[in-house]
């Protein structure tokens, strides 16, 4: 079974709303995620997550703290394992309102949500709804480790 690592950032802006791209395969899926994705040869889980952002949401973070480690099976990839940073911006840069493709899916557009914003939405990671927000107000007593996630089919 091949095994991916991944890495992505939870980040606020001032006004405490989570940055979050919305993933799009026509017909197959359509749901928003906070930035992030594989790390590639050679890079550490932090760059591979600044990396990420920027290419996903055109922010440049610096990730501050690991708060939870994700696992996700999709039936082609294999297993993936995802770390979860945080991070906060000094100013809220607009997010790139391209449209980013890539082989597998396409980045339909980004943007800022409060807590109350992301209700009756499909969010990536689950714990953003809930968990994040009790966690974030702890100032993320412990890492946290979320239930294993069967990816939708790739």
């Amino acid at each position: 079974m091949a095994i991916r690592l991944s890495a992505g950032v939870i980040i606020l802006d001032p006004q405490g709303r989570v940055a979050l791209v919305r993933h799009v395969k026509p017909d197959v899926y359509d749901f928003w995620v906070a930035p992030g994705g594989g790390v590639d040869d050679g890079e550490d889980l932090r760059t591979a997550a600044a990396r990420e952002v920027f290419e996903e949401a055109g922010l440049r973070v610096m990730p501050e703290r690991l708060i939870a480690i994700e696992q996700l099976m999709g039936n082609k990839t294999g297993h993936h394992v995802k770390h979860w940073f945080f991070a906060r911006l000094d100013m809220s840069p607009p997010m790139s309102a391209d449209t980013m493709s890539t082989d597998r899916e396409l980045i339909a557009e980004g943007r800022w949500f409060s807590r109350a914003e992301m209700a009756g939405l499909t969010i990536f990671p689950p714990f953003l709804r809930d968990e994040f927000w009790i966690d974030l107000a702890e100032d993320f007593p412990d890492l946290r480790i979320l239930d294993l996630r069967i990816m939708q089919p790739e």
